[in-house]
């Protein structure tokens, strides 16, 4: 996609949950300037707190009015590009609103403080939104097993995110290797904004 100047201004880093919002920037057929933030100072700085106070990427700025939160970036494109076909039909608004959140929520904190080392007890599980790991996965395993994306057999924005948990979860080992995982993960990749969205993150990765 040939970057022009447009009312949409694309904050990230290769090296980032920028991945994801570049994905949904394609699917949604998004024309957008992109700028590159480096992590250490520029990440920190004031012009780019003042983007997200935070000091996270990614961030869009569209008509003026910020996006951040990779979900909320993926979810408010589907809307602001409807002629994308992403946005849900109000039969798919349950599963889609449903798994989009679950993934950002449950399954995030469920990977992330498996990462840390961290496993609630039993006691604790109450009180933890996603109850644990397993069940987490269990979750999101029984819903791919009968269903070919989040909303059925139509692709929508909310494969974006969900799908980007598990492709990267597989490709991490955060994800256990399920069938269902792998299905998901494989048709995803298929996809041609898929493969041209790695590819601009991949040719501005730093050399190893």
């Amino acid at each position: 996609m040939a970057l022009s100047s447009s009312t949409l201004t694309f904050y990230t880093n290769p090296m980032s949950r920028g991945q994801i919002a570049r994905w949904a920037l394609h699917e949604a057929g998004a024309d957008y300037d992109q700028k590159i933030v480096q992590y250490g100072e520029e990440i920190k700085s004031a012009d780019y707190l003042a983007i997200n106070p935070m000091g996270k990427v990614p961030a869009i700025v569209h008509n003026g009015k910020t996006v951040t939160e990779c979900a909320a970036i993926c979810a408010y494109l589907a809307d602001a590009f409807l002629g994308a076909g992403l946005a849900p039909t109000p039969d798919e608004q349950a599963d889609y609103y449903r798994w989009l959140f679950f993934a950002a929520g449950p399954v995030e904190q469920a990977v992330m403080d498996r990462n840390l080392g961290l496993s609630p007890t039993t006691e604790q599980e109450r009180s933890a939104g996603y109850g644990s790991y397993d069940r987490a996965m269990d979750v999101l395993d029984q819903m791919l097993q009968s269903n070919q994306y989040v909303c059925g057999d139509r692709f929508t924005m909310a494969d974006v995110y969900v799908g980007s948990q598990v492709d990267w979860g597989l490709q991490f080992q955060t994800f256990p290797e399920r069938d269902s995982f792998t299905a998901y993960a494989e048709r995803l990749r298929e996809r041609e904004k898929y493969k041209e969205s790695k590819a601009i993150d991949a040719a501005l990765m730093p050399e190893s």
